[in-house]
């Protein structure tokens, strides 16, 4: 099969044959934005004009944290905290109450209902909190990813093959994969592609199942002499299976 820029990455993470190649595709792309921020692009004004209005979310704070750099990080922090804090002024001058009333005061509060701001600076805030420079780069091409593996598997038989022998995907990404496949697969392609998914990933939480299973009876005392097989790390490809990422890396620091 003849590689591009558009399928090397996703053929590198289908060969990698860990619990969910998208993980694959995200933990590379929000490392590379990670580096390319903290290596010496912060000093850049195009990049920091970015990170000024678009800012980070938790996960990626901490890690940039955990990178190192102290330095690009106070530079970065400096001057969104700067943006920040003049919007958030002027989001504050410009706040109004709403109506109260005996009803809304006498209610209890429910922060499972729906979420949705009741006021102005609410949803400014809102938004500021779900918006992040890391995230963002990865989202930007994540439609690329989807859109090349379906290509690949209308045209592709090695791929074909390739996707056929894996362990399928963690439970988010497989909801993008079915999201995905209502648009770009024919009638008759999603005949075939629902079928030996949906098999893959029952046969794959049946496999990852087991081996949790068979680590908590390793740890008695009767079991104590049989292999592991392959259930040691279990605990976290199933995590992984679960809801994504890679719960077991090791920190991800500047290389000195």
């Amino acid at each position: 099969m003849k590689e591009n820029i558009a399928t090397i990455p996703l053929m590198d993470a289908f060969n990698a044959k860990d619990e969910c190649p998208f993980c694959n595709l995200e933990r590379k792309a929000e490392q590379h934005a990670i580096s390319f921020i903290l290596g010496s692009a912060y000093m850049e004004d195009d990049i920091r004009e970015k990170t000024d209005a678009t800012g980070f979310c938790r996960h990626h704070f901490k890690m940039m944290y955990d990178y190192g750099n102290r330095l690009g990080n106070a530079l970065i922090l400096s001057t969104h905290l700067k943006k920040l804090n003049a919007e958030l002024t002027k989001e504050m001058k410009a706040f109004t109450p709403g109506k109260s009333s005996l009803l809304k005061r006498m209610k209890k509060t429910d922060t499972t209902a729906d979420t949705t701001p009741q006021t102005a600076l609410g949803a400014w805030i809102s938004e500021k909190t779900k918006s992040c420079y890391v995230c963002d780069h990865f989202n930007q091409i994540y439609g690329r990813y989807l859109d090349t593996f379906f290509d690949l598997y209308q045209k592709n038989g090695e791929f074909r093959q390739l996707f056929a022998e894996s362990r399928g995907f963690c439970l988010p990404h497989f909801g993008d994969l079915i999201e995905t496949a209502e648009n770009k697969l024919s009638d008759a392609q999603r005949k075939e592609f629902y079928p030996q998914v949906f098999s893959m990933m029952q046969e794959n939480l049946d496999r990852l199942q087991k081996e949790v299973s068979w680590f908590v009876e390793k740890n008695d005392y009767r079991n104590k002499d049989k292999d592991w097989g392959t259930s040691a790390d279990s605990i976290q490809r199933a995590m992984q299976k679960c809801a994504g990422g890679y719960p077991a890396d090791e920190v991800f620091k500047a290389k000195l």
